[in-house]
């Protein structure tokens, strides 16, 4: 039986999420560390995202859910956190995987570094098939993490965090004029009230989903990034330098994902994922046929990688 105030709230907010939903809400009930409760906000779902909700929520107490109309994603995870009963709340999203020990590590880790007011992992990058690419590690000192964002970096995650109610709710949470980068401009206010941490060891499978942004809305994002570093130096005080440049994902340009397949792709190779390795190969060679990249990664994909990654 749940205790009355259980020691971590998980927060996920879904719209439309039904195809990976499952896999998200298994992958939090199946956690070894089990005080917790799992408030989901159906944010204006019109899939089968109500249907899977009510399934679980009729199968495990822990979960408690919220339907509405849409509102965006700010204002669900503010609701979210304002619904939270536990002084921690861990961050989930409704295409992602939570490997088992998660949840007992972040709130171990966080009990013996009260200083600490938030956080990530390192995670095992997934596509839309579910194959693994690649681990990506993190960074885990306050300094350098520190260092990161000042400078137009994210070196956490979102869906891989855990913080603290108390701290998250002392710097306002989540604020809808930076939708899109509301994460960053949390990140930024929120280390201005104690440190960040990472630990690096893959605790979550994050889904990198194929689908491309348009040009524009990748431009808005990195203004707001932008207008959120130079709020920041102006608290602090500093004179900072932007350096985040590089696309974070793939525009509606052929160029743009044929450069990301063979990103994947390589990532994949160098993982031992032959499979994968030649899907993402195969991939932009349809993009760019006469281009010699892709055919130099399948031709390497076939010859060198012997097996599968499982």
């Amino acid at each position: 039986m749940m205790n009355v105030l259980p020691k971590v709230s998980v927060v996920m907010a879904v719209y439309n999420g039904g195809e990976y939903l499952k896999l998200a809400i298994e992958s939090i009930l199946e956690q070894s560390f089990t005080d917790f409760e799992f408030i989901i906000i159906n944010d204006g779902s019109t899939d089968s995202t109500p249907n899977v909700l009510t399934e679980y929520a009729h199968r495990d107490r822990r979960i408690r859910i919220i339907s509405r109309e849409n509102k965006g994603l700010v204002a669900s995870l503010n609701e979210g956190i304002s619904e939270a009963r536990a002084p921690l709340i861990a961050r989930m999203d409704a295409d992602d995987i939570a490997l088992p020990h998660r949840l007992f590590e972040q709130l171990n880790y966080l009990e013996k570094n009260p200083n600490v007011v938030c956080i990530g992992t390192a995670q095992i990058i997934i596509d839309d098939d579910g194959d693994e690419l690649t681990t990506l590690k993190v960074p885990t000192d306050n300094d350098k993490i520190q260092r990161l964002l000042l400078s137009g970096h994210c070196p956490l995650e979102h869906p891989s965090v855990m913080y603290r109610t108390e701290s998250v709710n002392q710097v306002g949470g989540y604020r809808k004029e930076y939708e899109t980068a509301e994460d960053y401009d949390l990140w930024l206010r929120l280390s201005e009230v104690g440190e960040f941490a990472n630990i690096n060891k893959p605790l979550l499978k994050y889904r990198y989903l194929n689908s491309s942004i348009s040009a524009s809305n990748q431009q808005k994002q990195k203004n707001l990034t932008m207008r959120a570093c130079n709020e920041a130096w102006r608290r602090r005080g500093i004179e900072g330098q932007f350096s985040a440049t590089e696309e974070w994902r793939a525009t509606s340009s052929i160029s743009s994902q044929h450069r990301f397949a063979l990103k994947f792709g390589w990532w994949a190779f160098n993982y031992n994922n032959k499979k994968a390795a030649i899907k993402y190969a195969k991939r932009s060679i349809r993009l760019k046929p006469f281009a010699f990249e892709g055919w130099n990664l399948l031709l390497n994909a076939f010859i060198k990688l012997k097996g599968s990654h499982e």
